[in-house]
């Protein structure tokens, strides 16, 4: 893809979020649950469209300036429109649009709503190595900082040492996160549940996390 810097670039943004949808092979980037913008990955997990959220008026003038841009794949086609990854779509146009698309979902939300949305924003969303976003975590700000703020020396993890997966795949393995691991998930995963989750939920929850760090590789 030729934007390599998209994904940094959107999860800059504050209290974005982003999953990889399995039944569309879609990365999917969202502020309070809500997508503003996707990656949809063709046949080989190759970036395919970048989709974004645009007035109708501005987007019906783009399409018509680059044929590079199109009607919104999969989507609606009057407020979304998707931009081929490889074509000839300025950077900066192309940040521009995403900025838009960001402020557009963002205020269909009340004002009280996106007060809350941004306040949780500020607090540390970062993907753990681990593949969990600790804005997810109710422990987040008062018993912890988050996993990469505390070097992996969380909450529930045994005092004044790390979490023995942050202990693996970052201070023994020197690796980014366990997303450049070939042996994720590994028994110390699985040797890690939260003792409030039932076997499914566990197991649900691993999945989940080998999602996200999925995601974040291919768009990488």
């Amino acid at each position: 893809m030729r934007y390599e810097w998209l994904d940094e670039y959107l999860l800059s943004k504050k209290a974005v979020t982003k999953d990889l949808q399995k039944d569309w092979n879609w990365i999917r980037y969202q502020i309070g649950g809500k997508m503003f913008a996707a990656v949809c990955l063709g046949e080989n997990d190759e970036p395919y469209y970048i989709t974004l959220k645009l007035e109708p008026l501005e987007g019906e003038f783009l399409r018509q300036q680059y044929e590079d841009i199109l009607p919104g794949y999969y989507m609606n086609k009057i407020h979304w429109n998707s931009i081929k990854p490889d074509g000839e779509v300025p950077d900066d146009l192309l940040k521009d649009l995403a900025d838009k698309s960001y402020q557009l979902v963002l205020s269909g939300f009340s004002k009280k709503k996106q007060r809350e949305i941004l306040e949780e924003g500020d607090l540390a969303k970062t993907l753990s190595c681990c593949g969990t976003y600790c804005s997810e975590c109710s422990w987040l700000g008062s018993m912890c900082k988050g996993c990469n703020a505390s070097l992996g020396k969380v909450f529930h993890a045994p005092e004044g040492h790390a979490c023995p997966i942050y202990e693996c795949a970052i201070n023994q393995k020197k690796l980014k996160s366990c997303k450049e691991c070939a042996c994720v998930p590994c028994d110390i995963w699985k040797n890690t549940k939260d003792p409030s989750f039932s076997d499914e939920e566990f197991e649900r929850n691993i999945q989940e996390r080998v999602s996200r760090l999925q995601a974040q590789m291919i768009v990488e």
